[in-house]
């Protein structure tokens, strides 16, 4: 069958190799699959049931869930059958985000998951006058429960509104997490994510049967239209949480599945993980974990050691490296990271030990899918995404062309896969579209630049973004972003942010990694009182010292951090009294918040007597 809408991905499923386990997690403690067949008819229940509501075509229906779960996936397919339209939130944000959402995207009917979501729901419908209807997928008493609205009845009608729904028609508004202001509903149609999934096909490493883990939120869209990817290629998708993943008894473990998408931040916790065990060995043990690591610092994708080195990484493969892969299930046919940058560094020891990571990158406009690097023998290159997809046209703005760097400009993007726009905002979509001898590219606002993969094909390389390059009062441009994933490589360092705007040189907040930091204090004999008092103790000031020296040369004399301060706190999505974090949702910095937040302490750095000192 042909593929146009995105409901037609789990009756192709069906028809060509229909799944006993398609989508599960954990119900009380056990785990819970449905079937092909169990998701289609839950689905149809759904739709019949929104029906008699009345639900018409085009009408804006939300869903927040803490943790994906197979009834989110039922929803989805239940909303689209009947040509409505699934506006995804996130579950971290507040209830005056929820309004302004739900307002602006006049939701009638929103379904949540457990714990505070339908209080914070519930508190933003006041202020919502469309919204009808709160629904939870957890039945608790005083509260509607979802499947209060399936219906058996009614699936003809059910079919003639599917056959009604266009590939062209809006599919789904997903607000972007926004580092800055209010979010933007970009406005997704069934063809942008369907010639997105079919374009993936080319480079996804797995197939019918194999098993997939979800964790990261299917209200993204990177994870969502990998979802229906699993859903196309018969791919048994399990759900679970990230506080779920790790340890004996976690369920990478228990699931052992053949691929996951991830965002860095999780694989560099890994690594501080797999690091803080090696130093927690002695002896002979310590010294081999660490020769082995140290085998991999220059490592390259498609790298094959021969001879006397192929013998010594098969000794590493035998007594390290399979113990890592061990940890994620052992059976890891690939892991693809995106959302955010991907650290060089993170990329290379996890390939190096036979855990294939590779690097995708794209925007929620673009549904997401840009580039992304392959999984065969010439399909990546560290330090870049990897080639772009086949069906989307990728150039660098001519304009603007080395402005920031020799080669470098804004990233522009052609394709099925482009947003229809943001919604009810003409003039922010026009802002975003540049017409090109007749031809409207979209301009990410991504900066990056074009060079020669191993077999001459171009990939993309990101450099930074172009709303995040801060220019210094000598008139230089400076790109954070690498800087900030270099250093944050380091074990001690959780979370960094570089700042510099309009200042005579750059300098650096830091949140430290305090599991690792607490390690090193014992190592090192330094009384742990508290993490405030800890970060004032001459020899943990003069530890990150050393590390910014170790990888300033790295850089220009000017994007080179002459000051930090570290912070004695954790950056989070939202704060545990509801306020808001330092985070967005996808775990990307929001600068504005975070300057505004500790201006006190990036004053102290840029007194009069720290820019003698610098």
């Amino acid at each position: 069958m042909e593929i146009k809408r995105l409901f037609d991905f789990i009756y192709h499923q069906k028809d060509q190799f229909p799944l006993e386990q398609a989508f599960g997690g954990r119900q009380n403690g056990d785990w819970h699959y449905y079937s092909t067949d169990e998701v289609i008819n839950l689905a149809n229940q759904v739709s019949c049931g929104l029906l008699e509501l009345g639900v018409q075509p085009g009408e804006r229906i939300a869903v927040a869930v803490y943790q994906n779960r197979p009834e989110w996936v039922i929803l989805d397919l239940g909303i689209q059958q009947i040509g409505a339209i699934n506006v995804p939130v996130y579950p971290t944000i507040s209830p005056s985000e929820y309004e302004y959402i739900f307002n602006d995207s006049e939701v009638t009917y929103c379904f949540v998951g457990k714990d505070d979501l339908y209080g914070k729901v519930s508190k933003a419908q006041e202020n919502v006058p469309t919204l009808k209807k709160v629904f939870t997928f957890d039945k608790v008493d005083g509260r509607p429960y979802w499947e209060e609205i399936f219906r058996d009845t009614g699936l003809d009608q059910v079919k003639e509104r599917m056959a009604g729904v266009a590939s062209s028609d809006l599919a789904t508004i997903i607000y972007t997490s926004g580092t800055t202001g209010h979010p933007k509903g970009v406005m997704l149609s069934h063809r942008n994510i369907v010639s997105n999934v079919m374009a993936v096909q080319e480079v996804f490493p797995i197939g019918q049967g194999e098993k997939a883990l979800s964790f990261l939120p299917l209200c993204h869209i990177f994870e969502r239209t990998a979802s229906y990817n699993y859903t196309f290629n018969s791919i048994s998708v399990t759900f679970t949480g990230t506080d779920n993943l790790g340890g004996d008894e976690g369920d990478l473990k228990a699931i052992q599945p053949h691929f996951f998408t991830t965002v860095p931040r999780l694989l560099e916790k890994v690594y501080e993980k797999i690091v803080n065990k090696g130093l927690e060995l002695s002896g002979v043990k310590r010294k081999l974990f660490f020769w082995a690591l140290g085998l991999t610092e220059n490592y390259e994708y498609d790298y094959e050691p021969g001879g006397f080195t192929g013998l010594k990484w098969s000794v590493a493969d035998k007594l390290i490296f399979s113990k890592w892969r061990e940890a994620l299930g052992g059976q890891i046919k690939g892991i693809l990271s995106g959302a955010a940058p991907l650290p060089t560094r993170i990329a290379q020891v996890f390939s190096a030990a036979g855990i294939p990571i590779r690097e995708g990158y794209g925007l929620t406009e673009t549904s997401p899918g840009l580039a992304i690097g392959r999984y065969e023998p010439g399909g990546a290159l560290l330090g870049a995404v990897g080639p772009a997809l086949s069906n989307v046209e990728l150039m660098i703005d001519e304009d603007k062309l080395g402005i920031y760097g020799p080669q470098e400009g804004e990233i522009l993007a052609r394709g099925e896969n482009i947003m229809m726009g943001y919604y009810k905002k003409e003039d922010a979509t026009a802002q975003v579209m540049k017409d090109i001898d007749g031809q409207t590219w979209f301009c990410t606002g991504d900066i990056g630049k074009l060079v020669p993969g191993p077999d001459g094909t171009l990939f993309l390389k990101i450099t930074d973004r172009k709303k995040e390059l801060l220019k210094t009062s000598g008139g230089k441009y400076v790109a954070p972003a690498p800087i900030e994933n270099k250093l944050k490589e380091h074990f001690l360092i959780e979370q960094i942010m570089v700042v510099g705007e309009g200042r005579k040189f750059v300098s650096a907040l830091i949140v430290p990694g305090v599991e690792a930091l607490q390690d090193w204090c014992k190592s090192h004999e330094i009384p742990w009182t508290s993490l405030a008092d800890v970060l004032k103790h001459p020899e943990v000031i003069a530890k990150y010292e050393e590390i910014i020296a170790e990888e300033n040369p790295q850089f220009s004399h000017i994007e080179q951090i002459k000051k930090f301060q570290l912070l004695p706190v954790t950056w989070d999505p939202i704060k545990d009294d509801g306020s808001e974090g330092e985070l967005t949702p996808t775990l990307k910095l929001k600068r504005r918040v975070i300057r505004r937040k500790y201006d006190a302490q990036i004053q102290a750095m840029y007194n009069d007597q720290a820019v003698a000192d610098a």
